[in-house]
């Protein structure tokens, strides 16, 4: 599942993908990184900003990685997306 994240909405998207496809509800993934479930479910929708450490354990719980890369350029433009 290589996806292209570009805000927080669509983080919280890929998070809600990969949870449901193991199988977990939001309360046992929240349960499993040490939050509550009303919590996970605003990442979910990208209302709030998960801490970076809450972020990697929430990759960790749904066997993700992050990886960086250098960005491509749409030709013609000197600067990509903005957040």
């Amino acid at each position: 599942m290589d996806q292209k994240i570009i805000s927080t909405q669509h983080l919280g998207e890929a998070l809600r993908a990969a949870r449901k496809k193991k199988g977990m509800t939001q309360q046992q993934t929240a349960r499993s990184v040490g939050l509550d479930q009303p919590s996970l479910s605003k990442i979910e929708r990208g209302e709030s900003s998960a801490r970076l450490d809450t972020l990697f354990r929430l990759l960790a719980a749904l066997d993700l990685e992050l990886l960086l890369q250098p960005r491509q350029q749409p030709r013609g433009q000197s600067q990509g997306d903005r957040w």
